[in-house]
């Protein structure tokens, strides 16, 4: 039987691809009238890019994003703390890759358009309930916009890739509440300027309180000689600050927040320039929710956000999303489409994802710039005088195992899900 999909986004139609390589119907149900490419930059790592490229997804990927060659953490000064090579050039053989999250779920749309074929996707169709049978589950759906009752489907499992505001989650943990905000809200746009660094760098600079990130999402220079870069400004608020709930189409004003890094001008960096120049940016809190013991329940299981929400730090959130639909696929070629394949699929990415939503509450591999701010806010020469070398080698070896994309242990590693993409 056929394994329906709740939502559309980077985890579903991975999933949805996934099934498909191995020979499983799938359909993808997504609540809005229509898939649009939204959203700003986000970052592929080399342990999702390998299974992006087992699905044949390669040619696509490497024509529309940056293959990010390294990642480096600055002073709020705009002085080096610590830097690192990313994908190829840091020994993986998988790139990683910067890129417009909306391009990169276009490219999966396109793909599953095609091998699925249009009638296995269907938007206006928002999970309203599910029962249990026999053979399987019965799903309900409603078109949002309207509340009209929009038919049901039957499938032999249900998997949730709803979002931080999963419709399955609310009604296995009715009780939860809305997402836990942390004090710190994100300002995101992208905004045309010339190359700095490498041109593929990615860099974090400031500290906990008060931090810039950037780098390029586009491959190659306009008519001006500028390129797209992706760029998040975030700042730790007042107690008294009053939040809003999170999206991507919330628009900013630049006026808010510009203040804060009117500074920031360094001698390889325009910060206060890429903000001032940004045609538009979005603005949302920093939020994730707390570790659940449970995802699957029967023949449902959640996925992505909708099962471990966390903070867009260490660039892990389409990553994880991208690693459960593969180890979910590989169950599923292992046992079938029963609860046994859930059960296992959850034994492995709960526990995982989990301390890597606790790590990302301590900031991750971005805790060097706090402890730089703390030891030295006036700044410093050369970082070895405020923090030794193998502290910095200790925090960005730890994430990188608690991520699961450690060099040789993924490389040594065969892709989750072999087969015949396509």
């Amino acid at each position: 039987m056929t394994v329906l999909i709740a939502g559309g986004g980077i985890g579903g139609l991975t999933l949805a691809l996934s099934l498909h390589q191995i020979g499983v119907s799938a359909k993808v149900f997504e609540s809005v009238p229509e898939l649009r490419p939204l959203g700003v930059g986000i970052n592929v790592l080399p342990h999702a890019v390998r299974e992006l490229i087992e699905l044949g997804l390669h040619d696509a990927l490497d024509a529309s994003g940056v293959r990010t060659k390294e990642l480096a953490y600055f002073s709020k000064h705009g002085k080096p703390i610590w830097s690192e090579p990313r994908g190829i050039e840091a020994g993986y053989k998988w790139p990683q890759f910067s890129i417009h999250r909306g391009t990169l779920q276009q490219i999966l749309l396109d793909a599953a358009t095609e091998r699925l074929g249009k009638e296995n996707i269907l938007t206006s169709h928002h999970l309203s309930g599910w029962t249990e049978t026999d053979e399987g589950v019965r799903a309900e759906f409603v078109d949002k916009a309207t509340g009209k009752v929009v038919g049901h489907h039957e499938g032999a499992l249900l998997i949730a890739a709803d979002g931080i505001h999963s419709a399955v989650r609310e009604k296995l943990y009715p009780n939860e509440g809305p997402p836990i905000w942390n004090g710190r809200i994100l300002w995101r746009g992208i905004t045309k300027s010339s190359a700095f660094l490498s041109g593929r760098t990615m860099i974090m600079a400031g500290h906990e309180i008060l931090k810039f990130v950037c780098y390029s999402i586009s491959k190659t220079a306009d008519a001006d000689g500028k390129f797209s870069i992706n760029w998040v400004a975030e700042r730790h608020m007042p107690p008294t600050y009053q939040w809003r709930r999170e999206d991507y189409n919330r628009t900013a004003n630049l006026d808010e927040f510009l203040p804060w890094f009117r500074d920031w001008t360094f001698d390889w960096l325009d910060v206060p320039g890429l903000i001032r120049n940004c045609p538009h940016a979005y603005e949302y809190p920093l939020v994730d929710r707390d570790p659940i013991p449970q995802w699957t329940f029967g023949k449902v299981t959640l996925m992505g956000d909708a099962a471990h929400p966390m903070y867009p730090i260490g660039s892990n959130g389409a990553s994880q999303a991208i690693l459960d639909a593969r180890v979910l696929t590989r169950e599923i070629l292992a046992h079938g489409e029963v609860n046994a394949a859930l059960v296992a699929y959850e034994a492995e990415r709960r526990p995982a994802t989990s301390d890597l939503v606790m790590l990302n509450r301590r900031n991750g591999p971005e805790q060097v710039m706090q402890m730089v701010e703390e030891r030295a806010p006036n700044g410093y020469d050369v970082v070895t005088d405020v923090l030794s070398l193998k502290e910095l080698e200790d925090i960005a070896a730890n994430y990188k195992r608690v991520a699961g994309f450690q060099v040789e242990g993924l490389n040594a590693k065969p892709p989750i899900v072999q087969g015949k993409a396509g």
